[in-house]
């Protein structure tokens, strides 16, 4: 049994009140473990004819399962990107809304990349995903994911809140706004969540969370969606938190939920000197009521009309070398040209309708590679995002001894013609290879290779 602070089970208990007993029991209990199928690079049809992972569907994610499976890290459908393990309950808060293809959505906190690559799932080809993340170490994490996940028309950035309110303003259909907390929701998880809980904590946590969601209303544009999500318990960090914004601004106001998510959740809580009247709009997550650990979110609406969006067309660089554009074409059954720009000095594949100034983004779009002396070396998030539109793909099944040796970084004999190839496991793009004369040279990160 973890050894709870003495100022949080009091908490608990008012909060609680007959239930906390249950609430006790569940956190001697294993967490519950689930992923989701990535859309992106593969059907939920297709994936079902492959699934050797899930052990039930999760009722409120459409492409959501809890999984039943160990080392689930090592096996070739994770390398593919086709899955991307997650707690089932961190999954809710992107499911509050109905989200329109060609949005443009923000993620504020955004590191390890869970909501995101979830939030990304639902848009189309024609919708952009900023997803943000301060610390660098965690922005680097943030943006291999988005990589490993094959994901176009994304883009990572590592600044401060305010930062990105002055680089994004008036930008944003839909914000996530998963805001650090207390932790209280990770208990059963995290043990360093509860060796540094403190009531100072709590408010520490609150009055951030209170700048992070004044900054998230400057990136906003009018009749936009901001979805509110902590992992944490606590009256401040939550129900306190929405009262006090929708008193500060006015112009939003709290809504209903999706009728899947409002059916797995529990009402928020009214407290005392709340003036928002349907605060039970609110939803919470409980680890002895739903499987999972404790969330909560908040689906905060700008009521003030449909304005337009800072999506200003850019004008693009005259001056990508036609190497590039001969690599490609060498590459690739087909591509939109419109889309093939210079970032930071780099050939990148990403949207022409979503402006990001030169240096404000760790990552933007899809990085095709790096232009050497009159030719390309491409870049690992070419292969894993543009695979399916190679023009030479090596097919491989998850218990091919190719696949393994691959995925160690190792060379392999393949039936294909000389060029740049993407490795595929069951129709999904792992990686990419220079395949010269029958033998593929080995291009697979060395920092993601297997390690036994």
């Amino acid at each position: 049994m973890i050894d709870l602070p003495v100022a949080f089970s009091e908490r608990m208990k008012s909060l609680l009140g007959d239930e906390y007993e249950k609430y006790l029991e569940t956190l001697s209990q294993e967490p519950v473990k689930a992923f989701r199928v990535n859309t992106d690079k593969i059907s939920l049809e297709n994936f079902s004819r492959i699934d050797v992972f899930s052990n039930g569907k999760i009722p409120y994610v459409g492409n959501g399962f809890y999984l039943d499976y160990d080392k689930i890290g090592n096996h070739p459908y994770h390398h593919a990107g086709m899955i991307y393990v997650q707690e089932p309950a961190a999954m809710m808060p992107a499911e509050c809304i109905e989200i329109e293809e060609n949005w443009a959505v923000l993620d504020m906190c955004a590191a390890p990349g869970g909501k995101s690559t979830q939030l990304k799932n639902k848009l189309g080809e024609d919708g952009v995903l900023v997803s943000n993340e301060i610390i660098p170490s965690r922005c680097k994490i943030l943006t291999g994911n988005i990589e490993r996940l094959g994901l176009k028309n994304t883009v990572t950035t590592c600044m401060d809140t305010k930062r990105l309110a002055d680089t994004f303003p008036n930008t944003f259909d839909l914000i996530m706004c998963d805001a650090p907390c207390s932790g209280e929701g990770m208990f059963r998880k995290e043990e360093i969540a509860v060796s540094e809980w403190s009531e100072e904590n709590v408010r520490m946590c609150a009055q951030r969370q209170a700048e992070i969601l004044d900054n998230a209303v400057k990136l906003l544009k009018n009749g936009g969606y901001i979805i509110y999500a902590t992992c944490t318990f606590s009256l401040e960090e939550n129900e306190m938190m929405i009262d006090s914004f929708l008193q500060k601004h006015p112009e939003f106001e709290l809504v209903k939920p999706c009728e899947a998510v409002i059916k797995c959740t529990s009402d928020g809580v009214a407290f005392d000197g709340c003036k928002c009247e349907n605060i039970s709009y609110t939803r919470r997550s409980y680890p002895h009521i739903n499987k999972g650990e404790g969330q909560f979110a908040a689906v905060l609406h700008n009521n003030l009309g449909v304005g337009s969006a800072t999506r200003q067309q850019p004008v693009r660089k005259s001056s990508v070398d036609k190497a590039v554009f001969e690599f490609l074409d060498s590459t690739l059954t087909d591509y939109d040209k419109t889309y093939v720009t210079l970032y930071k000095g780099n050939p990148v594949y990403f949207t022409p309708d979503f402006q990001v100034k030169d240096g404000a983004a760790f990552s933007c779009g899809v990085t095709i590679g790096e232009l050497k002396k009159n030719y390309i070396q491409p870049h690992h998030q070419f292969f894993m995002a543009m695979g399916n539109l190679f023009k030479r793909k090596i097919e491989l099944s998850a218990d091919d001894e190719r696949l393994k040796k691959y995925l160690h970084g190792e060379e392999i004999p393949v039936d294909c013609e000389n060029g740049w190839a993407v490795v595929c496991v069951d129709g999904c793009a792992t990686g990419g290879v220079k395949v010269v004369n029958g033998v593929a040279k080995n291009h697979y990160p060395k920092g993601l290779r297997l390690k036994f």
